[in-house]
C-alpha cells in the first residue's frame, strides 16, 4: 500500500490543523494505521492507532484530549485532528499502516509508511 500524508504547516499556539493520509493500492480496510512524529534529533514517536473497522482507538498520553484519529475506509483515507497545539508539537508527522494490531505504539510494529509532513507550532 501506498501512503500519501498532507496537511501540515506553520501555526500558532493553540491553533488547530488536520492532518490526511491517502492509501492507495490494496484494500484500505485491510490495515490498521498509526500517525507517529520525529522531531529534529529525537526518536520517531507514536501519536494515535486506529483499528481496521471498529474505529477503536490508541493514543499518546501526550495527545490524549487534543488529538483525534479517524478514518474514512470509503476514502481510503485516515485523520489526525489536532487541537490545542504546542510548540511541542512541532515535528514531521507520518502515517504508517499495519496488517497487525492496532494497538501497537512501536514504530517496527507497521509494515508501510507515507513520505511525512512538517507540522511547525510556534509560540
Amino acid at each position: 500500500v501506498q501512503l500519501q500524508a498532507s496537511g501540515g504547516g506553520l501555526v500558532q499556539a493553540g491553533g488547530s490543523l488536520r492532518l490526511s493520509c491517502a492509501a492507495s493500492g490494496r484494500p484500505f480496510s485491510g490495515y490498521a494505521m498509526a500517525w507517529f512524529r520525529q522531531a529534529p534529533g529525537k526518536e520517531r514517536d507514536f501519536v494515535a492507532s486506529i483499528s481496521r473497522r471498529s474505529g477503536a482507538t490508541y493514543y499518546a498520553d501526550s495527545v490524549k484530549g487534543r488529538f483525534t484519529i479517524s478514518r474514512d475506509n470509503a476514502k481510503n483515507t485516515v485523520y489526525l485532528q489536532m487541537n490545542s497545539l504546542k510548540p511541542e508539537d512541532t515535528a514531521v508527522y507520518y502515517c504508517a499502516a499495519s496488517t497487525g494490531g492496532y494497538y501497537n505504539p512501536t514504530p517496527r510494529g507497521y509494515d508501510y509508511w507515507g513520505q511525512g509532513t512538517l507540522v511547525t507550532v510556534s509560540s
